[in-house]
């Protein structure tokens, strides 16, 4: 969801890159909430680290705790984490689809707002 947003608002000004520690699949849920805001990342594909472009990256922004915990060292890249909560985690024990949609569309909005807050984020680690 991340990738769809910083992808949606910065298009011009960031190249964004998503990727895990682990190969986990798309989440169709996560597909459902992007484009009910009317992004699709129905294109996009779970990839691992390894899998990124062989590149120096300015920032490697981390997006849950897991992540941060064993995000590699990338040279060159500042860091930044901007925790969210992980939807399938809180919904794995749920059957009701109308509260699983709560759970994610919450998390996609904080998302959003977080991204939007980008750059003075990003401002603040360059000082």
């Amino acid at each position: 969801m991340a990738e769809g947003w910083c992808r949606h608002f910065f298009a011009e000004k960031y190249e964004c890159y998503s990727a895990g520690t682990k190969k986990h699949g798309m989440n169709e849920m996560a597909i459902k909430v992007m484009k009910d805001s009317g992004i699709d990342i129905s294109k996009h594909y779970s990839k691992s680290i390894s899998e990124l472009p062989k590149m120096t990256f300015d920032y490697v922004i981390t997006v849950c705790d897991s992540a941060k915990e064993t995000c590699p060292y990338f040279s060159g890249g500042k860091l930044l984490h901007i925790g969210f909560d992980d939807p399938p985690s809180l919904c794995k024990e749920m059957g009701n689809e109308v509260e699983i949609m709560q759970v994610y569309s919450r998390v996609r909005d904080e998302i959003k707002n977080a991204i939007k807050n980008l750059p003075q984020k990003l401002e603040k680690i360059s000082t």
